[in-house]
């Protein structure tokens, strides 16, 4: 089984994308009169709503990736916490992805992999390193997993080749995994594609 653990902000939700939620439940409280707000789950926003658009380069890219390796999505997002894996699904269809996502990864309180090494944390890393966590975790629990790539804006890879320091390595991070640091391109961005490519061929 090969496997993309999929960020979405910044990979194939870019930033002229970000705040498209805000306007599609305002004209879903127009239509339906109903007083729902983003942050209240109870009151039944549709999750077309709830979530900014995918930027349509981005997916084409994406569902050529799809297309070429039959790979399969693990979300990785943060979108995780706002609907179920079923209706994510239904607004990958809608945004135009043609595959839905299989699973969500763990969140961080659920995992236990991490508790029995010695991992130096960093303030300045939490997000990084917690999302790191998340996805060993997947891949630990699921040996048929044959190849797999995390894509990701934060960057969560084990070597660093861009950054105030210059290059380094951690001690901590993912092998397979690709950076997407530019918010306004994402996976469209040149030779993003190709890396991908390479860790699922």
């Amino acid at each position: 089984m090969k496997i993309i653990f999929l960020d979405h902000d910044g990979v194939i939700c870019l930033s002229n994308n970000w705040g498209s939620r805000y306007k599609k439940a305002e004209s879903f409280r127009s239509r339906t009169g109903v007083c729902a707000k983003l942050s209240d789950p109870e009151y039944g926003l549709p999750v077309n709503c709830k979530f900014d658009n995918f930027d349509k380069k981005s997916l084409k890219v994406l569902n050529s990736i799809l297309e070429e390796t039959n790979a399969e999505i693990v979300v990785s997002s943060d979108w995780k916490r706002h609907c179920t894996v079923e209706e994510l699904g239904i607004y990958y269809e809608e945004q135009g992805i043609f595959k839905k996502p299989i699973a969500y990864t763990k969140k961080f309180s659920e995992c236990d992999w991490h508790k029995s090494i010695d991992m130096i944390w960093s303030s300045s890393e939490e997000l990084e390193q917690e999302r790191f966590i998340e996805i060993t975790q997947y891949i630990k629990d699921h040996p048929e997993i044959t190849k797999w790539v995390a894509i990701d804006d934060l960057h969560m890879g084990k070597h660093v080749e861009n950054s105030s320091y210059g290059e380094f390595d951690r001690e901590w991070g993912l092998d397979n995994f690709v950076w997407t640091p530019i918010c306004d391109e994402g996976i469209k961005q040149c030779g993003i594609k190709d890396k991908i490519l390479k860790f699922l061929s």
